[in-house]
């Protein structure tokens, strides 16, 4: 097994690197929704800051962070810019788990440029692939495919057709070069986070940068050879919900933050009021926050949880506790989502110009929230089902 080397990213310089990043991806807010995709200065701003590598692993330079590292990150983005914080979880998440797949292909990507920046798109039954000499040729469409033109690699899934027996679901690592990338992003929310369909036909993958399902619901895998953390053990869909959710609690942040910066300032038109001094203001801005920092609350407790699991047990988690986690990150949205109704709720009739901040994260919020990860009625259903033992019917969990 590969010796760790010693990393100059850990946690907390990572969180600090995104406190000094929020001032400037605020102010390249109209470049970002112009351009329907991160302004090339940001693109760089993520390589060079690290800020994707939270959860890489120490041999390829990461900071290894336990997963509450991610929340801290994506809340801190997310309050300064929702597209920037979408794009960079699908860049923490998929950077995770490339830890999954075998030395070789680690080593011919981290080893070739650690900072790479990983897209995906994890809707299998979109991509139709078939096993060939020395691989796999895969051919399929995908929507959603966040943060894409910024990218260095995306990650695609699809179904490998069998002659007997159910099809498998399997991942492949295309360099962003190989995708045929379709401008297909026109949206009221989340404006520039390039999440463009993508398409490849009939491409050619080696063995070794492809990865079946079982490698990614947590326990042994070929990345496991060479990363012993009781972190890599853990399940990649298991912790999605969580991931995604704090860069919308990461809005909902931002959104608080600045309507009470506002409030101090802001009179009403027709009774000459200030903001501050209405009752009704003050308890939005007492609800919203407390609800925001519960849903941050939330991701931390559960974040902390797994870790604990991972290290303690030799137990991956059970059925019912991939289902929580799962419930806990829809709930952190949802929590998310009434905090920026209250502010929004809140700012009034200024709140629909374009040019008013908290019009342009709430759009955001709305946006992110559309997410399956944050379905209540899904994931809830889910793990209720499960709560009452009834079989877990997700074949990803």
């Amino acid at each position: 097994m590969a010796r760790p080397r010693k990393s100059q990213l850990s946690r907390e310089i990572l969180v600090e690197r995104a406190l000094a990043l929020v001032p400037k991806i605020r102010s390249r807010a109209p470049e970002c929704d112009a351009e329907r995709q991160l302004p090339e200065s940001t693109r760089q701003d993520l390589r060079e800051l690290g800020l994707a590598r939270v959860l890489q692993p120490r041999l390829f330079g990461g900071a290894e962070a336990p997963l509450g590292g991610m929340v801290e990150v994506l809340n801190t983005v997310g309050s300064g810019c929702g597209s920037t914080a979408w794009a960079l979880a699908q860049y923490i998440g998929h950077n995770f788990m490339v830890s999954q797949w075998p030395e070789r292909a680690q080593r011919e990507i981290w080893g070739q440029d650690e900072k790479a920046l990983f897209a995906g798109i994890l809707i299998p039954s979109l991509g139709k692939a078939k096993k060939v000499r020395g691989g796999y040729e895969l051919t399929g469409r995908w929507p959603f495919v966040s943060g894409v033109t910024a990218c260095d690699w995306c990650i695609l899934s699809g179904m490998v057709e069998k002659t007997e027996g159910p099809s498998e679901e399997r991942y492949f690592l295309a360099s962003k070069g190989q995708l045929k990338i379709l401008d297909t992003w026109n949206t009221m929310g989340l404006i520039g986070s390039g999440s463009h369909d993508v398409e490849v036909e009939n491409l050619f993958f080696p063995s070794h940068l492809t990865l079946p399902i079982r490698h990614l619901k947590g326990g042994e895998s070929p990345g496991r050879k060479i990363h012993r953390a009781p972190m890599y053990r853990s399940p990649s869909y298991m912790t999605f919900g969580l991931l995604i959710s704090s860069a919308s609690v990461g809005i909902a942040l931002g959104m608080v933050r600045d309507y009470v910066k506002l409030a101090k300032t802001q009179v009403a038109l027709m009774s000459g009021k200030k903001a501050l001094d209405e009752a009704t203001n003050q308890i939005r801005i007492s609800r919203a926050t407390v609800t925001v920092e519960a849903a941050q609350a939330l991701l931390h407790q559960n974040c902390r949880e797994i870790m604990d699991l991972l290290e303690t047990g030799k137990k991956l988690p059970s059925d019912e506790k991939r289902t929580k986690f799962r419930a806990a990150g829809a709930m952190a949205g949802t929590l998310a989502l009434e905090a920026g109704n209250l502010i929004w709720d809140a700012g009034g009739g200024r709140g629909v110009y374009l040019n008013n901040p908290l019009a342009r994260a709430y759009r955001d919020l709305c946006a992110a929230t559309r997410h399956m990860t944050h379905s209540w009625d899904l994931n809830g259903v889910t793990h209720g089902s499960v709560r009452l033992g009834l079989p877990l019917q997700n074949p990803s969990l």
